[in-house]
């Protein structure tokens, strides 16, 4: 099977299947020199883990990372960092009735029909709990971020028929983590949490949508075509589990918009100093991208997820073997709305994809940063060879 690593320069891997001993990722291209813990990963991997709240799934897995290469008194070392996460509460006895008889919108059948074979335990790969590892790569690329002066987040913007009002980036980062939905506006998040609840009582579920910004992106990242941020940004997104569209910038609207209306103006960034003054957008309907390369302007966009797919409800499907029609009921435990698990997958997603630009574009060092203290000298370490 193919498809397991996405990225170039910095590169993710992942192992695991939903009801399997355990899920893992190994991170190439993270620089030498970061600091970096377990719990700067755990930190994230909280916000994704099940049992969460009552709008989440009851499966009680701590998803407790534990690092296994990639560090040394913690600093990274600019080798492969790999990281397990280990599954405690799989319940795969409750997927048997599935085996033959294909769970309605699930990728059950497709597996079988491509490998003629699959692990049916949870859905086994093609399952959601596959992005716990990606949000662990993510927290590293989050870190890198940080150090170079980006910031991204995300927050449910819309459940149902149910949409929050515009937010600032400010609210984001002050709000979005107040509520179970993770959505920046209190008023609506309580709305949208009366609608799951509706959902969840009839025991059905509900899709919605994901905003996502990221400020401080350096001008100059992407190339155009099949290169281009959008396009690479849209992979990612295109890839979380359950998503059914990506935007960026005015999405779906543009198509609303005449040219002069959509145009963004060029102004001096420094108006009093135009000489020595780089020209930005006078707005940014363009999201941050303008042929493909970033602008310098915040970068935004929206992903959109579909309902979950397990559903308690009774539902019609075929066993391809007996050749016969039969009702079943998907009783697994599983979330009644994805956006606010899928917040922080969503974040790591963008992370990565952003980083993997910042070291293609040569705005960081690939081999290793400046986050270790004091004075660090290449040319003599206790441990090199040359001073034994």
């Amino acid at each position: 099977m193919n498809g397991n690593s996405f990225g170039r320069l910095f590169q993710f891997t992942t192992f695991g299947e939903s009801h399997g001993e355990a899920m893992g990722v190994t991170v190439s291209g993270c620089p030498a020199g970061l600091e970096l813990s377990e719990e700067d990963v755990q930190a994230d991997l909280d916000r994704r883990k099940p049992g969460q709240s009552m709008i989440t799934t009851s499966r009680g897995e701590p998803d407790h990372v534990s690092i296994k290469s990639g560090l040394q008194e913690g600093y990274t070392t600019g080798t492969p960092i790999g990281m397990v996460i280990e599954n405690k509460d799989a319940q795969s006895e409750k997927y048997e009735p599935f085996v033959t008889a294909p769970r309605p919108s699930h990728g059950d059948f497709t597996y079988s029909a491509k490998f003629g074979t699959r692990n049916w335990g949870g859905g086994g790969r093609s399952s959601a709990r596959e992005t716990v590892n990606w949000v662990a790569a993510g927290a590293i690329a989050k870190k890198i971020l940080e150090r170079e002066g980006i910031e991204l987040k995300a927050h449910v913007n819309q459940i149902g028929d149910i949409e929050a009002p515009e937010v600032s980036f400010e609210q984001m980062l002050d709000h979005s983590e107040e509520n179970e939905v993770r959505c920046a506006h209190p008023e609506t998040a309580e709305r949208m949490r009366e609608r799951i609840d509706e959902y969840q009582q009839e025991g059905d579920s509900i899709g919605g949508s994901i905003y996502f910004e990221a400020r401080g992106v350096p001008r100059g990242l992407g190339a155009p075509r099949f290169d281009s941020v959008e396009a690479r940004l849209g992979q990612a997104m295109m890839s979380v589990p359950a998503t059914t569209a990506f935007e960026f910038g005015l999405g779906r609207e543009a198509r609303e918009y005449t040219g002069s209306e959509r145009n963004d103006e060029w102004k001096f960034e420094d108006p009093e100093n135009p000489e020595e003054s780089d020209p930005v957008p006078v707005e940014n309907d363009h999201g941050g991208l303008q042929g493909g390369i970033t602008t310098g302007e915040p970068i935004y966009g929206e992903v959109t997820l579909h309902a979950p797919t397990s559903i308690p409800k009774s539902q019609t499907t075929v066993d391809w073997e007996t050749g016969e029609e039969r009702e079943e009921q998907v009783i697994g435990r599983h979330d009644p709305v994805l956006p606010p698990r899928g917040v922080p997958v969503v974040e790591a997603m963008l992370a990565v994809t952003l980083v993997d630009f910042m070291l293609l574009g040569g705005r960081i060092n690939p081999d290793r940063v400046d986050d270790r203290p004091g004075e660090y000298d290449t040319d003599y370490h206790p441990s090199s060879p040359r001073n034994e």
